[in-house]
């Protein structure tokens, strides 16, 4: 990848905003239609297909929306990546931040990641989770919205 090109790694909360609408919708979608690498990893996967699924045993969708909302993930702008993040990382960074326990798995898989890509950034609406990004220099960027292309 070129200096010019975006890596974008979205945890399950910017994915759900992309997926549903909610306050953070509008910023979500328009992150989903930048050429960018949009990296989901396999937790980010379960989260949300957990969610989703969630939605149907409490009666929140119907079927037929369910169905919907998994076609739309599957086919969304996201590449799907199987990594893990490193033990020293991950170790370090539960030191430093007080977050959840996946939460802590996404901020240490992004920084594990940063090394091959470091223009990659963090997309998250979690307060927590991106007040971790920015401390570690992972540009999160709940706040910032992009201009229409």
């Amino acid at each position: 990848m070129d200096n010019n090109d975006q890596v974008i790694y979205w945890d399950a909360s910017a994915i759900l905003s992309a997926l549903f609408k909610d306050s953070h919708s509008h910023i979500a979608t328009k992150w989903a239609e930048k050429d960018a690498a949009h990296f989901l990893s396999t937790l980010a996967y379960s989260e949300v297909c957990a969610v989703i699924s969630r939605m149907r045993k409490e009666n929140i969708l119907s079927d037929i929306l369910i169905k919907s909302s998994f076609e739309v993930f599957d086919q969304g702008p996201w590449r799907r990546i199987t990594i893990s993040p490193e033990w020293e990382i991950t170790r370090d960074l539960s030191q430093k931040w007080s977050l959840r326990g996946a939460d802590l798995w996404h901020l240490a898989t992004s920084k594990s990641l940063q090394k091959d890509f470091p223009e990659l950034f963090m997309l998250t609406f979690d307060s927590r989770l991106e007040t971790a990004a920015k401390g570690e220099g992972l540009i999160s960027l709940t706040g910032f919205r992009p201009s229409p292309e």
